[in-house]
This record gives C-alpha cells, structure tokens and sequence, in this order.
C-alpha cells in the first residue's frame, strides 16, 4: 500500500476488503540499487548490538497487505540465521495512526507480543472489528484476557509515547513511501513496490544481508 492511498476511507475499505499483494514472479537475477532496493542517502541508526545485523518490518495493523505478508514472514524469520536481529516498526504516517503504534508497544512491553500481535490481524481483517481508537482496543484486549487497567496505564504512559514517536523518525530516516517496507543494516530499504512483491522483497533482503556481512 502507497503512503498516498492512506486517507482514512480508503484504510477502512482496505482493510473490510480482499488481502492482495502483487502478482509478479520472482526472478533470479541480482537485485540492483536504485530498481530492486535503495541506499538509504544517511546511515540510519540501529539497535542490534554490535556483531549483529538489524532487519525492520515497517507495518500497519489495518494494511491489508502487512496482512497477508505476515505468514511469509513468520516462515522467513524462523529461518534468519543468528547474526540477524529483526524488528517491527508499526509506521505512523498520519495521527490516526498513532493508536495502533501504541497498541503495539504496550503489547511489546507487556510481552504479550507472540500471543496477540497475529491476534490483532485477525480481529480487523477476518472479524472486521474496528481497533484504530483506543477504546475500541481497550475494550478488544480485555476480551483476550489482559487487564484492561494494566493496558491502559502502559498505552497512555510517556514510555509508549516516545517509542511511537521513535518510530516515526525511524520510518522518517527510511524514507518509507508504503507498507510492509523493508530496511537492512541501517543502509538499505526495499518494499513491493520496488520489489515487485512481497516474496520478492524478502529475497533482496537476504541478497543485502549478505551485502552488509561482507562489508559492502
């Protein structure tokens, strides 16, 4: 999905509708810079310790596309090899968003990511419940079992607030221009647009890992 396309009728209709992402196959030729993945012009900042090569999965909850792409990635995550950290980063784009950058944090924070996080797909894609304001998401993760009160105290705190900030200029330093997006080493982004799909996108990203384990 293109930055452009998120106005706040066209992400409810994305997300009430079909999952698709793009049907272009794959090719086995060497990604090239400026068509398949870009140099990011300013190294952007890491968190992966030193020895360790950071991946970032730019999403958004109510993106049919992240949507769709959350099994591929789930499969090629469980095969990274150990000196590859990946990370979400729910994108803010607009101030609607910032509810479900909270939502995502406070879920990170109370560890209750590898529980809900799928959870929350399937709540707005399948069910069609509406989690972009944070009554609706109070009232949805108290239905999952976790304490409202606790939930609220952490979504409302200054903690949050500055994690979904950071994860704005993240996606800022990126230059990110939709979702899922991808970013390597602080170096390198790629998305289905460039890509031309998603399965694709994960191969330029393997192609890249290599590229900043030998230093290029």
């Amino acid at each position: 999905m293109n930055r452009r396309d998120f106005s706040v009728a066209a992400a409810s209709a994305l997300a009430f509708g079909p999952a698709m992402l793009p049907c272009a196959h794959a090719q086995a030729v060497k990604p090239e810079a400026g068509t398949d993945y870009l140099v990011v012009d300013k190294k952007v900042a890491v968190e992966a310790p030193a020895g360790k090569i950071e991946v970032v999965e730019f999403f958004w909850y109510n993106c049919p596309h992240c949507n769709a792409f959350e099994p591929a990635l789930d499969a090629w995550v469980g095969r990274l090899p150990k000196d590859v950290v990946m990370r979400r980063v729910p994108v803010g784009f607009r101030d609607e968003f910032v509810p479900q950058q909270r939502l995502f944090y406070t879920l990170e924070a109370m560890d209750l990511i590898d529980k809900l996080h799928a959870r929350v797909f399937t709540a707005i894609h399948a069910e069609k419940q509406d989690l972009t304001r944070s009554e609706g998401i109070a009232n949805w993760v108290a239905k999952q079992g976790v304490d409202k009160t606790k939930f609220m105290e952490q979504f409302n705190s200054f903690s949050i607030a500055t994690k979904a900030s950071r994860a704005t200029q993240l996606q800022n330093a990126y230059k990110v221009e939709g979702v899922p997006a991808m970013g390597v080493a602080g170096r390198f982004y790629t998305d289905g647009s460039l890509a031309k799909s998603m399965p694709r996108a994960l191969q330029v990203v393997d192609y890249l890992l290599a590229e900043a384990r030998a230093g290029r």
